[in-house]
């Protein structure tokens, strides 16, 4: 890999020494389906730099990933109180008016920030993780109501520098978000991918692809399941808007029936293998994510646990 002394440093501390100096280029393509991972699902590990994030994903034999935004972002050079792009913090309590005052400040040095930085810290991004062998094909700098069109060029912007085919956010019905978001796509040639959580079905993503053509899912077939497979089956979403999932999410959850459980893989009811077997069949060429959800035993870690949802991918593809 050719990288920089310090990088070096960073991937040594995520991966063991003993193994480092013999880790082979990772290919995580498997009877021609991509497998990727989105690096939420390391987020308990110690270290979460995009480096140090590198080095989970290397060790793990993958070869393709979905970026979140933070990370990205801190690598470019962000604010260090700045926590835009993909985050996924939960609320605790109502803020007191000198937590909202902060907030409004980060919030407003971030912007004069994104606004304001170069691309080439993304593209030294897009090398060091190319070099590794490993591609980014999604970026979570997700476009928010609240950007300004200057910000969302920004967010665009960075993921063509990252290398990235499609940014991804949450899906929503506002139809004139999704339409200013789309004619951005549109602009910078990026897909602007909706990510899912239970609302999901065959019918989620409707306002988003009526909006533009650049609008895409990335639909998580494991909340699919939990909420209650509205309107059709998982199979049934693949088979009708393949054309339009830039990439999609994998996890083992249970129907509502069976109390929406986020499960070890192989333990719920998402139909995995019939996901990827039909993905293969088709030479559908969108990425399969694995996404880290689950309790993580004890004795065992984040690591560990992806490299056993990617062997449950590698039987599943047999």
């Amino acid at each position: 890999m050719n990288i920089t002394r310090r990088e070096f440093g960073k991937l040594a501390a995520a991966v063991p020494l003993a193994s480092l100096a013999t880790i082979e280029r990772p290919n995580s393509v498997i009877g021609g389906v991509q497998v990727g991972t989105i690096t939420y699902s390391y987020r308990s590990m110690p270290d979460q730099s995009a480096q140090a994030l590198l080095g989970y994903i290397v060790s793990n034999g993958i070869s393709a990933v979905e970026l979140m935004g933070q990370p990205a972002e801190q690598f470019a050079g962000a604010p260090s109180s700045g926590r835009g792009g993909g985050g996924r913090g939960r609320g605790r309590g109502e803020p007191t008016p000198e937590q909202v005052a902060a907030q409004r400040e980060a919030r407003e040095a971030l912007r004069k920030w994104r606004t304001s930085v170069s691309m080439d810290r993304y593209k030294e991004l897009r090398k060091l993780y190319d070099d590794a062998g490993v591609k980014i094909y999604a970026l979570k700098i997700s476009p928010t109501p609240d950007m300004t069109d200057d910000e969302m060029d920004y967010a665009f912007n960075a993921g063509a520098a990252a290398g990235a085919t499609h940014l991804t956010l949450e899906v929503t019905d506002d139809m004139p978000f999704l339409k200013r978001v789309g004619s951005f796509a549109e602009k910078h040639k990026i897909y602007a991918a909706y990510h899912s959580h239970t609302q999901g079905g065959m019918n989620a993503f409707d306002a988003a692809f009526a909006a533009s053509k650049a609008n895409m899912a990335n639909v998580d077939f494991g909340h699919y399941v939990a909420g209650g497979n509205k309107g059709g089956t998982t199979l049934d979403f693949l088979q009708k808007f393949h054309g339009r999932i830039a990439s999609f999410h994998l996890k083992d959850r249970t129907t509502p029936e069976h109390g929406e459980q986020n499960l070890p893989w192989g333990a719920g009811e998402t139909p995995l293998k019939q996901i990827l077997q039909t993905v293969k069949k088709n030479r559908w060429t969108m990425p399969a994510t694995i996404e880290l959800e689950y309790e993580i035993p004890q004795g065992s870690d984040a690591v560990k646990e992806v490299a056993k949802c990617f062997q449950y991918c590698r039987q599943a593809l047999v």
